[in-house]
Formats: structure tokens, C-alpha cells, sequence
């Protein structure tokens, strides 16, 4: 049995892999907290947000051409930085991206059955775990079409929106209104909605941890990374200022269902059912890539010792990390059977931020004088991820920061 991955996927594909990721429920849901935190400067955080989350990518994808395997962060610092770092990128990736993955599932069933969102949840973990079970391509085929419906969707509410009579340009003011705790946006209020709008970013992870499946990975990684990043950016600015022209950051920051809502302002509310269908699909893109990351990232640890040996099993004809993506599936389809964890979007941003911290610090050490802009982008990224992780509401850092320590605990028991 071969224990290497099949190199399958071109730019576009890649590029349509990193779109599911991050075109998931982060546009239909965390622009609601964010408001709730800045403010009218619910924009300059989409703009921090994007500045790290571009420092992150560009990081990301450097240590990619180096290191063309599965795993991504986890492989990155395990080869830079040492084992330890390594393993507490890897299990900060596994443990958040886990309750992300039961999140989504959670939101897809609340979309499509909300009396029995449990049991749709469980039905879509184990027919995307299925899906990804007969081989990456058709897992990159299927993100396709939920990429080109959830698109489809959000330009319609873009166009609904900004076309009705409810919108109003002075909505758009930065830092005027009130955040979340009734006083005027502050620095601070911006530096959470940012650390909870990256919680809408962080897919573009999912094309570096596939590196093991992309074809010419040197060139095809650096190429898809920021295109993909772009182009979210693009189609998340365009989101925010519709929703927020008709909506306000007051009512932005109290809404459960901001594009709902923005569309039954705008007076069209026959579109209501659409956009769910659309936060739906949504929701089953960034579940498939988060099974497929979290899977390689689990197969790279087994490789390392750092999980059983049984996961690093590689099926001899679709080539996929078979038993690490069935014991994801199956960790994920008893989450979403028991627990509900919609409101896990900053224990999530903590450890996403922490796994590029580490990331950005690999990438530290490969910067060299032929090419100071790695160690810039580098530097700007590992200071916005904490920057940005320690603004974040309080439970959400005590949670996340508990983890960790629970992390390296778990790493000094195996050593010893």
C-alpha cells in the first residue's frame, strides 16, 4: 500500500477549494458579532482581519513550496521550529477545526430542518465524509457547484440590498454608532470584530494542508492562496456594505441572521428562503473542508507517532487518508449529535490564530536578505494573530488559551 497522496488538483481547483473554505458560514453569521463589538467600524475590523489573514496566507504559502506535504502549519513547524511547536499547531488545528466542523454541520441542519437539526447534521457529516472518502477530486468537484450557488446568493443580496430604498450610504460611517457595550466604537471594539471576522478567513488553510494532493505545488500553492484570499476579501466587503447600508450597526449587531434580515429590510422578503438555502450550502462547503483538512492534518501527525499509527493509512485505490477521515467523521457526527456549538466562532478564531501564529514564526526563519518581504509579511502576521487572539471576548481567550496548556501537557506525557 502506497502512503503518498495523488497529486490531482491544478490552480483552479485549489483556488475553488480555498472559496468552499471560507465562503462558509463566516459570511452568514459573524458579521452579526463583529457589529455587536465595533460598531459603524464593522469595516476597519473586515480590513484588519484581511491584513492578517493576508500575512497569514502569504506565509502559508512560502513555507508551502518548501514543504509540499500534507499536514500544513503542523508540518511547517515541526520542520522549523521544532516538534513541540509542530504538534501544538497541529493540535490547535484539530481540536478548534473539529468543533467548527460540528458548527457547521449544526447550521446546516438549523437551515434546512430546524426541528430536527441534530439529525440533518449527522446525515450531512456522514455524507461529506463519504464524498471525501472516494477521492479529493470529487470532493473539489462537488465544492464547485456550493461555491457557485453560495456566489450566486450573495450577489443576489448584494444587488436586492444596495438597489432598495432602505439603503443609506451615511450607515456606512466609521466608529459613530454605538458598539457592544453602548458607547462609541472603540480601538478595541475593532480588534474583536477583526479576531471574529477571521474566523471567516481562515479557510484558505485548506489549500496549504492539501499540498500533498496539488499538482506542481510550488507554483500552483503561491498562485491559489491569494487569489482565492482576493477574492473572498472582494465578495465579503461587498456583503458588509449592503448589509450595513440597510441594516445599521445597531441592528447589524443584534441580528442572528444578518442576510435575512437585510433582505426582508430591503423589502424582499420572497428572497428570505433563498438565502437560507444558500447559508445552507454554505455551511456543507466549509464541512467538506474541514473534513479534508483536519483528515490530512490527523494523517501527518499518525506519519509523526503523534496519533495512532492506523490513521496514517493511505487507501490503496482513491489514495485518500481513509481511517483519519472516518475517525474525524465519526468524532464530528457525535458532536453534532449531542452538543450544539453555533456559538463556538471565538474558541475557534483563539485556536486558528494560534495555528498561524506558529506559522508565521516558521516562516521567520526562511526569510533571508534576498527576500525581506517574508520576514515583513511574517513579522505583521505573528503580531496581528496575537493581537488579535487576546481581543477577543474573555471566555473565548480563557477557553482557548486552557487548551493549549492542555496541549502541551498531552505532549510532555508522551515525551516523557
Amino acid at each position: 500500500m502506497t502512503q503518498e497522496l495523488r497529486r490531482t488538483l491544478g490552480v483552479f481547483d485549489a483556488v475553488v477549494v480555498g472559496l468552499g473554505a471560507m465562503l462558509g458560514a463566516g459570511v452568514f453569521v459573524a458579521l452579526g458579532p463583529a457589529a455587536g463589538a465595533a460598531g459603524s467600524g464593522l469595516l476597519w475590523g473586515l480590513a484588519v482581519a484581511a491584513l492578517v489573514a493576508y500575512c497569514n496566507a502569504m506565509s502559508s504559502a512560502r513555507l508551502a513550496v518548501d514543504y509540499p506535504a500534507s499536514g500544513g502549519t503542523y508540518v511547517y513547524g515541526r520542520e522549523r521550529l521544532g516538534p513541540f511547536w509542530g504538534w501544538l499547531a497541529g493540535w490547535a488545528f484539530v481540536v478548534g477545526k473539529t468543533a467548527s466542523c460540528a458548527a457547521m454541520a449544526l447550521t446546516v441542519g438549523a437551515y434546512v430542518w430546524p426541528g430536527q437539526a441534530h439529525a440533518v447534521a449527522v446525515g450531512a457529516v456522514v455524507v461529506l465524509t463519504a464524498v471525501n472518502y472516494g477521492g479529493v477530486q470529487k470532493s473539489a468537484t462537488l465544492t464547485r457547484v456550493i461555491v457557485a450557488v453560495v456566489l450566486g446568493v450573495l450577489a443576489a443580496v448584494v444587488v436586492v440590498s444596495l438597489g432598495s430604498d432602505a439603503a443609506d450610504a451615511g450607515r456606512l460611517g466609521l466608529g459613530t454608532e454605538a458598539g457592544s457595550e453602548g458607547g462609541p466604537a472603540s480601538a478595541h471594539g475593532v480588534l474583536q470584530a477583526a479576531g471574529l471576522l477571521f474566523f471567516a478567513f481562515a479557510g484558505y488553510a485548506r489549500i496549504t494542508t492539501l499540498g500533498e494532493e496539488v499538482r506542481d505545488p510550488a507554483r500552483t500553492i503561491p498562485r491559489a492562496v491569494p487569489l482565492a484570499l482576493g477574492l473572498v476579501l472582494a465578495v465579503y466587503a461587498c456583503v458588509a456594505v449592503a448589509v450595513l447600508s440597510v441594516l445599521g450597526a445597531g441592528e447589524l449587531g443584534r441580528s442572528a441572521a444578518p442576510l435575512a434580515d437585510a433582505v426582508r429590510a430591503a423589502g424582499a422578503s420572497w428572497l428570505v428562503p433563498v438565502v437560507r438555502v444558500g447559508a445552507a450550502a454554505a455551511a456543507l462547503g466549509a464541512l467538506l473542508a474541514l473534513i479534508l483538512g483536519i483528515s490530512r492534518t490527523t494523517l501527518a501527525m499518525a506519519r509523526d507517532g503523534h496519533l495512532p499509527g492506523a490513521l496514517a493509512a493511505v487507501h490503496p485505490r482513491f489514495r485518500v487518508p481513509h481511517r483519519a477521515e472516518l475517525a474525524v467523521g465519526a468524532v464530528v457526527a457525535v458532536l453534532a449529535a449531542t452538543a450544539d456549538v453555533r456559538g463556538a466562532i471565538g474558541f475557534s478564531s483563539f485556536g486558528v490564530l494560534a495555528y498561524y501564529a506558529i506559522a508565521n514564526a516558521s516562516a521567520w526563519t526562511v526569510g533571508s536578505v534576498g527576500s525581506p518581504g517574508v520576514r515583513i509579511r511574517a513579522a505583521v502576521g505573528l503580531v496581528g494573530c496575537v493581537v488579535l487572539a487576546f481581543a477577543l471576548p474573555v471566555p473565548s481567550v480563557v477557553t482557548g488559551a486552557a487548551v493549549l496548556l492542555l496541549g502541551a501537557a498531552l505532549y510532555a506525557v508522551r515525551r516523557r
